[in-house]
């Protein structure tokens, strides 16, 4: 079978980039930790949800799934514990919600588990799969970050509390390749789903993730390019809903405007110099770079 894994953030900057320079912040540092608690928590109740749709069938795969929700869940208290003992904050993280977009570009409209168990199996194991891939990946390259980074107590307890969690992590995207293969070798048939599906989750994923990257201008403009993308890739019948859903949010994207207003401000509360040398330049060459 094809093995897929998310791309970097335009195809040029790799979480180790990223978190680079994440560790050098300790705000921006703290925020990271607690999306990372906020999405192993939601993670909690979308997998609870999952289960109830399935309504214990197949079962085995309910059993793996509540091994799962019992992970989550030990991840999301283990970071509870540590952005407390830091005196960080662990309310809602500021900023795009990373999860909440995902969800809305998925053609969840399209699902069905009671009328086809099968297509929603493959959909939602696919799913699951690509977003443990991306997190899998930033939590490696975290602790390669704080590995280079000053070795001081605060550090190194982020470190180990990160090191607890991969693991895990890993088992986590094992298994999923591993449903995914046992129903690819049903038929042809289910293998061509789980490649379609694997392509499909994966290029929704990575739109997710760079709409949270992204707030440079025409940002919006390129958030609509890419759901069109993600349209033709569908069956024709199923587009026009799936674009007509989506379209306004994304045109209009009023979560986008907030982020912008609330990164300016803080940039100019930093550094009004820097504000001016790199924050502007850096907003207003977005769209440029992209058509470069």
């Amino acid at each position: 079978m094809t093995v897929i894994y998310p791309r970097k953030f335009q195809n040029a900057i790799s979480a180790r980039d990223i978190l680079k320079q994440v560790v050098r912040d300790r705000e921006l540092h703290l925020i990271t930790l607690n999306r990372y608690r906020y999405s192993e928590q939601r993670s909690c109740k979308d997998l609870t949800a999952l289960i109830e749709y399935l309504n214990g069938q197949p079962k085995q795969l309910i059993k793996d799934l509540s091994h799962h929700i019992s992970d989550e869940a030990r991840h999301a208290m283990w970071l509870t514990d540590l952005l407390v003992d830091l005196g960080a904050d662990i309310g809602k993280p500021p900023g795009s919600s990373y999860i909440d977009e995902f969800e809305r570009l998925l053609d969840s409209e399209n699902q069905d588990p009671v009328g086809n168990l099968d297509n929603f199996v493959i959909s939602t194991l696919a799913t699951i799969n690509i977003t443990e891939k991306r997190g899998c990946e930033y939590f490696s390259a975290h602790i390669y970050a704080l590995k280079q980074a000053p070795q001081t107590e605060e550090n190194i307890k982020i470190r180990e509390t990160i090191e607890k969690i991969l693991p895990e992590e890993a088992g986590h995207v094992r298994w999923g390749n591993r449903w995914l293969a046992q129903i690819a070798d049903k038929s042809p048939e289910h293998r061509q789903k789980v490649e379609q599906a694997k392509r499909k989750y994966a290029a929704i994923e990575q739109a997710a993730f760079e709409s949270g990257m992204d707030i440079t201008l025409g940002a919006e403009l390129r958030r609509v390019a890419t759901l069109v993308e993600l349209a033709n890739n569908m069956p024709v019948w199923q587009r026009p809903q799936y674009l007509m859903e989506r379209l306004p949010q994304t045109l209009l994207a009023p979560e986008l405007q907030m982020v912008r207003i609330q990164a300016a401000q803080k940039a100019w509360q930093r550094d009004p110099k820097v504000f001016m040398e790199k924050f502007v330049p850096m907003f207003l060459n977005g769209i440029q770079k992209k058509r470069d």
